[in-house]
């Protein structure tokens, strides 16, 4: 494989990402480097890159520029001029992993999460920010979705902000078409979590022209529905430790899918949550409360183990401060015996049950990637006040989460054992250095050198056909200059 080139080193779009007014500054496109690399690497606030980040870093070598690149208010215009290109990029993003790494596109991981943020509501009506079901339990907070879709392999096709009292089941035909508009009709298989499509839309997609094709979770409901009939089929195995039934009914094939090792999870869950929810009622039990006081600590109690509360039938007294409680045995059996099963619903009538179940737990790369810029690459907090810079933060995010699942696959078949960010931490060792020597003239001699690397590295870099870019050449500074500081990070 050749050595690996930026993501976006050929595209007009990356080259015109700041264009109108200032289209002729010619530090635009070093900028938005600057603020992605700044992303991948240290995360942090625009005013960190600004007044510490920059100065401490050896971007200005590497880009052959100076503190311009950082002024606090070339990295705002910047933000305020990359949205207009987000389209075109991904467009060229899928065509170069394509090319470097023989990306295919035709599954399609879909699901969203939110963000929120710690500011009051906004004033203005339309602002995207708003109350909404968080799933990072931040209810308090006003927050915005994002909606993203994946391949298997993790490379991003698109992803949307969304106002944050968006609810998931109204997002899809948007995308659907979105991506037909983008990319072209073609046959796609669509992969999302329960709660996220329609019957109705489902019904579209099975009348489009070609179908498009989907697997998708249910809701626990269905399974109710559909358990007589599903109790005469037989059990095929699709691998160790999973089974499948198959039940077919009119376009659609449902999947019924029990794993061993989810049914011990969730089975351990459980009985961990209702131990401690009986014990917690009996400690009620034995306090001297009055009513309101009881209803406050069993609300509490509920609140804390509601699965388990389900399962224990509990009876308050209508007027007094006393309670009783039992074990509801009907419904502990059918939770029991839907422990570690799920139901998929899917038209691809025709496909291998083992091959519908793979799919469908590729869905964990969904949650890998909103866990990577969340964590990793610090998409929270969000210090922005106009809603356009907050969706340029969100961009330049996706652009450094573009980079590591790039690093991620390249790395695959050079050196499996190590991830991005491993990578990223064994290379941040390197530093750049200014040698400083007075001249007798009054001049300083400045010679910037990077650091030998050291054993693993020099593994590293070889096992990754990376190329160290040639030693600076010498700078001299005119009399009574003074030089900037002299250590740098590479």
């Amino acid at each position: 494989m050749p050595p690996l080139e930026p993501v976006g080193d050929r595209s007009p779009h990356l080259r015109r990402v700041c264009t109108g007014a200032d289209h002729q500054h010619p530090l635009w496109q070093h900028i938005q480097q600057t603020l992605v690399c700044y992303r991948l690497i240290d995360p942090g606030s625009e005013w960190r890159l600004h007044r510490l980040w920059f100065e401490q870093s050896a971007m200005a070598d590497l880009l052959g520029a100076d503190f311009a690149l950082a002024e606090k208010n070339a990295l705002y215009r910047c933000l305020d001029k990359v949205l207009a290109h987000k389209e075109a990029l991904f467009s060229h993003l899928r065509q170069r992993w394509q090319d470097l790494f023989g990306a295919r596109f035709e599954v399609l991981l879909y699901d969203l999460t939110s963000t929120y943020f710690e500011s009051p509501p906004p004033d203005d009506e339309d602002d995207k920010r708003r109350y909404g079901y968080s799933r990072d339990k931040r209810s308090d907070c006003v927050q915005v979705v994002i909606a993203l879709i994946v391949t298997p392999e993790g490379f991003p096709l698109a992803y949307e902000v969304l106002p944050g009292n968006t609810a998931d089941c109204t997002t899809l035909r948007a995308f659907l078409q979105k991506i037909e508009a983008q990319y072209g009709k073609a046959q796609r298989i669509w992969v999302m979590d329960r709660g996220i499509p329609t019957d109705e839309v489902l019904a579209e997609m099975r009348q489009a022209d070609p179908p498009v094709s989907y697997l998708v979770g249910t809701p626990k409901g269905r399974l109710s529905k559909l358990e007589k009939a599903l109790l005469a089929k037989p059990w095929q195995a699709v691998r160790e430790g999973v089974d499948v039934k198959l039940l077919s009914q009119e376009q659609e094939l449902y999947v019924l899918a029990q794993s061993r090792a989810r049914i011990h999870k969730e089975r351990a869950m459980r009985k961990r949550k209702l131990k401690w929810l009986w014990a917690r009622l009996q400690q009620i039990l034995a306090m001297d409360l009055d009513r309101e006081e009881l209803l406050m600590k069993l609300g509490a109690a509920r609140s804390k183990a509601r699965a388990a509360w389900r399962l224990i039938d509990v009876e308050v007294a209508p007027n007094g401060a006393t309670f009783s409680f039992a074990l509801n045995r009907k419904k502990l059996r059918q939770v029991r015996r839907r422990e570690g099963r799920y139901l998929l619903r899917t038209n691809l009538c025709g496909q291998e049950p083992a091959r519908l179940w793979q799919f469908y737990i590729q869905l964990v790369e969904v949650e890998a990637a909103f866990k990577n810029l969340k964590d990793d690459l610090q998409l929270r907090p969000i210090y922005h006040q106009l809603e356009q810079r907050i969706e340029a933060h969100i961009f330049v995010a996706f652009l450094a989460y573009c980079i590591h699942v790039t690093l991620r696959a390249r790395l695959r078949p050079l050196a499996p054992g190590l991830t991005a960010r491993a990578v990223l931490d064994k290379l941040a060792a390197v530093q750049m250095l200014d040698v400083h020597f007075p001249t007798t003239d009054g001049r300083t001699l400045i010679l910037s050198r990077y650091t030998e690397l050291n054993a693993e590295q020099k593994i590293l870099v070889k096992q990754l056909n990376l190329d160290l870019p040639p030693q600076p050449p010498p700078r001299i500074t005119a009399p009574g200059k003074i030089a900037r500081a002299p250590t740098h990070a590479m």
